[in-house]
């Protein structure tokens, strides 16, 4: 009886002891971070770290895909979730747009008879960056940000954060200064 006794209390001390090991190898904490790409996609970066982008004098909004690559442990890591904030925004007048209304004549001529004007957006807020996005089997992540013209000379501060959903991490964050020019 007593060396039955002795067995289990032998187990059950080699079990204990192992499986602290085992637990800490199974939650060890992962290494995360972003890597933005911005080399030939039409931005230039400057010596203080600001990233200059140039709005288009022709059109009312000038659009850009942020792009980057997601690592966990050095590897190109899928899933990882990202928020995007910016800290400008543009405000909707009353009019969106409008729509002619056209139609045939009995010669079979197209004819513009009427306008009817998209309205009740009136001080609707405008945010230039949308807001998540989640990085593909290859670690790409891209988000698209769209200044307008009115925004010439500001600087627009594209603040994110990520983490990875599937394993639970932590929350890391980083920031983009772009110079509109």
């Amino acid at each position: 009886m007593f060396r039955g006794t002795k067995f289990l209390l032998t187990f059950y001390i080699i079990f204990i002891g192992c499986s602290d090991q085992v637990e800490d190898d199974l939650f060890q904490a992962s290494n995360y971070s972003f890597e933005i790409i911005y080399e030939d996609t039409g931005i230039t970066k400057d010596q203080n770290g600001y990233y200059h982008l140039s709005i288009d004098p022709f059109n009312w909004q000038t659009l850009y895909r942020v792009r980057g690559i997601a690592y966990k442990d050095n590897i190109p890591a899928e899933f990882i979730k990202f928020y995007w904030e910016s800290n400008l925004f543009w405000e909707l007048g009353d009019t969106l747009g409008y729509y002619i209304h056209r139609g045939l004549t009995d010669d079979l001529v197209w004819v513009s008879y009427d306008t009817t004007y998209i309205t009740g957006f009136s001080g609707m807020e405008v945010p230039t960056s949308n807001i998540t996005s989640v990085s593909n089997a290859d670690g790409e992540v891209s988000n698209m940000i769209a200044p307008v013209k009115i925004m010439v000379g500001d600087t627009l501060i594209l603040d994110y954060y990520y983490f990875d959903w599937i394993n639970e991490s932590d929350i890391y964050n980083g920031q983009m200064k772009f110079v509109l020019d």
